[in-house]
């Protein structure tokens, strides 16, 4: 068994042409690296990743003309780790609470994967702070679940998910430098570009943030949310909020090897966009 590597928060703060800062919004302190000026545009992250996830796309947007944030997401990264917040309602304010605290009143917002289905949601419930809206690899949140209950392929490719529900799962994916974390991206990943130093070192990266204390914790706790919320109240709150339909024009990007969200699943969910799609 390999040793366990400590880590904390200085290891995802990456030099590079960005600036890291922190930012309080909706009652948590979020990090950020930013680069560039011009209209907002607000980067999200998945699960098992951090900000490093839109590293490269930090300066070809800046480039472009736009101010480009990417954020550890609540729970991640060097961001705040609070034992509660973890619902959908809550993460979509963030993203809306993240753009007033950049001194902004809409972003063009990003998002993929989890990241992505917390961009659906925000676009769902403010819209008016929304500009625009790209997802890669995120079905709608609606689209996903009836996929998940009706799908046999669908609830396969999603099996990893339930084990995000067994208790103190965030201790085996930290367990031995995180190579579950691991085990998981190499499975996640195209195989081009499992094949080059690049993953390799992303995946490091990766592991090495899950390592930080909490943040484990934090990234089942969204999942744990998200199905047990499905008997309760609240979830019930949640998907009647964002059956509101998608007024901000979107572009959903998905590949058609993701093993997670399978592309079918992902096709079906321009029946919640009412604008340009």
């Amino acid at each position: 068994m390999n040793e366990q590597r400590p880590a904390d928060d200085s290891s995802v703060m990456t030099e590079g042409p960005w600036t890291h800062r922190f930012v309080s919004a909706n009652g948590s302190r979020f990090h950020v690296a930013e680069l560039g000026t011009g209209p907002l545009v607000l980067l999200l992250h998945g699960f098992p990743e951090f900000w490093w996830a839109w590293h490269q796309q930090l300066p070809l947007l800046a480039d472009a003309g736009y101010r480009a944030v990417a954020v550890d997401l609540r729970g991640y990264g060097a961001s705040d780790k609070p034992p509660r917040g973890y619902d959908g309602f809550t993460l979509a304010a963030d993203v809306t609470g993240l753009i007033r605290a950049l001194g902004e009143r809409r972003a063009a917002v990003v998002g993929a994967g989890a990241g992505g289905l917390i961009a659906w949601a925000a676009a769902a419930m403010h819209p008016k702070l929304i500009r625009r809206l790209v997802v890669l690899g995120a079905a709608h949140p609606l689209r996903l679940r009836s996929a998940l209950v009706a799908q046999a392929a669908q609830r396969k490719a999603g099996r990893a998910l339930l084990r995000f529900q067994l208790p103190r799962y965030e201790h085996v994916l930290t367990r031995d430098n995180a190579m579950m974390v691991g085990r998981f991206m190499a499975e996640w990943t195209g195989p081009a570009f499992r094949a080059t130093p690049a993953y390799t070192e992303y995946e490091r990266r990766c592991r090495e943030a899950m390592c930080i204390p909490q943040a484990a914790f934090c990234a089942m706790e969204a999942y744990r949310w998200a199905f047990r919320s499905t008997v309760r109240l609240h979830g019930y709150r949640f998907t009647r909020a964002i059956r509101q339909p998608i007024v901000t024009p979107t572009l959903q990007l998905q590949g058609a090897l993701d093993p997670i969200t399978l592309p079918a699943t992902a096709q079906g969910s321009g029946r919640y966009v009412l604008a340009d799609y």
